[in-house]
């Protein structure tokens, strides 16, 4: 097995996979994913001792040690304290009408008498039946929504960038998914924002569930000399690429000083009610009118998740070329912890769909970007690290480990898992 081959991302040079669940220690936290390398193996996923990683503790401690009746009680308190009396809103909650907004949005208010406004960072390219439940969430649901339109020019261009420069087709949506929230919330004095799930149970620091407040810093920045695009200087594009400053803005965090100023909150509501993304999908359907897909998602087996946008799947493939991870092993992870699958269907499902190429929206998708497919096919293998890619007999790349044990130097040899 060669031990000398580069990894690239600052990525751990030893594949190694969880013996609970199936994600292996190349999975970046969320954070680092905007960024085009990896400063250190804190920012991948950890193992412990045992081989188990910091997502499957995070879900040992929401089964059998968090009080959940006293977190409620918890958030009672701080939505008591915020509580509008006059019919102002009193909390935001982003989101695009998929499963978890639908949920963070509905209980807030019709469980704990919230006046919540949602605020909708529109996917790159709607899917209609993603478009359509974002309609049923404020229809149905029964919400105020403000839908931000930025920039379609530009939005363009920085995801084109992204994926020449990082291979991340949707680092754009994401950063104006965090970030619009906690803006808005300042200019229009609202002081809560709740996003959902912390990241800690997908295989951020297990340390980030010690608390649902977020720190502010993630949502703002101080100086444009640090702020980074695309993977491209906030300089650069506009010497570069004439992009006006003004129209980067809105794909910026706020600044510093203005959600300190106005003292914005930023919490999880994860970490107050216990979070199952099976049970929050049901809670969508029934309350709110949301729809799966009308067909399997490719890359994975599921219908339901992250179903909004006609870039999603590309996202999940070039995180595939990037980590060896997919959207199945994101998929099947998460169903592990929750007890909804064995690790032996995880195994068989992830070795099944995981790295499925994404065709079915991909031209349009090259079309709307103003990128070639053939374009994209050429940078997909310059951003395979040569420690988790080879090649096998028929010159087409192939995973050096897999968590079945198929891979080009595995020898056959699957990591064990751990005994029930």
């Amino acid at each position: 097995m060669p031990t000398d081959l580069e990894a690239y991302y600052g990525l751990p040079k030893t594949v190694e996979f969880c013996r609970r669940c199936v994600m292996s220690n190349q999975r970046p936290a969320s954070t680092a994913e905007f960024r085009h390398t990896i400063d250190s193996k804190k920012t991948t996923l950890a193992l412990d001792g045992d081989a188990v990683c910091d997502a499957c503790r995070v879900a040992d401690q929401k089964q059998r040690q968090i009080d959940w009746q006293q977190r409620e009680k918890e958030l009672l308190q701080l939505l008591d304290k915020y509580r509008s009396k006059d019919g102002s809103y009193d909390c935001l909650v982003p989101g695009s009408g998929g499963k978890d907004s639908a949920f963070q949005a509905h209980v807030l208010k019709y469980k704990y008498g919230m006046n919540p406004l949602t605020v909708t960072w529109p996917p790159i390219l709607y899917t209609e039946y993603g478009h359509q439940n974002w309609k049923n969430w404020l229809d149905v649901g029964g919400f105020d929504n403000i839908s931000f339109t930025r920039n379609g020019r530009v939005m363009k261009l920085l995801t084109r960038l992204s994926i020449e420069n990082l291979f991340h087709p949707f680092q754009t949506f994401i950063l104006g998914q965090k970030n619009l929230g906690p803006k808005l919330a300042a200019k229009m004095n609202i002081p809560l924002v709740f996003y959902g799930e912390n990241e800690a149970e997908y295989g951020n620091p297990i340390a980030d569930t010690a608390a649902s407040l977020r720190d502010r810093s993630y949502h703002t920045f101080s100086s444009l000399d640090d702020m980074y695009l695309s993977g491209v200087s906030i300089h650069e594009l506009i010497e570069k690429h004439g992009v006006a400053l003004a129209d980067l803005m809105s794909f910026l965090p706020a600044q510093a000083e203005e959600l300190a100023r106005t003292n914005v909150q930023v919490h999880y509501l994860g970490y107050y009610l216990k979070w199952t993304p099976q049970e929050v999908y049901y809670y969508a359907v029934e309350n709110t009118g949301f729809k799966a897909r009308p067909f399997r998602t490719q890359g994975t087996y599921s219908k339901y998740n992250s179903i909004d946008d006609k870039i999603d799947d590309l996202h999940y493939y070039t995180t595939y070329t990037k980590f060896g991870i997919g959207r199945a092993t994101y998929d099947a992870s998460q169903e592990i912890r929750n007890g909804h699958i064995t690790r032996e269907e995880a195994v068989a499902l992830v070795n099944r769909f995981d790295g499925e190429f994404p065709d079915r929206y991909f031209d349009e998708v090259m079309d709307y970007i103003g990128m070639t497919p053939s374009r994209f096919r050429e940078l997909e293998n310059t951003f395979r690290s040569p420690h988790l890619w080879g090649t096998d007999a028929a010159g087409n790349p192939r995973l050096r480990h897999t968590v079945a044990g198929t891979g080009l130097d595995d020898g056959g040899c699957a990591q064990a898992p751990l005994a029930a």
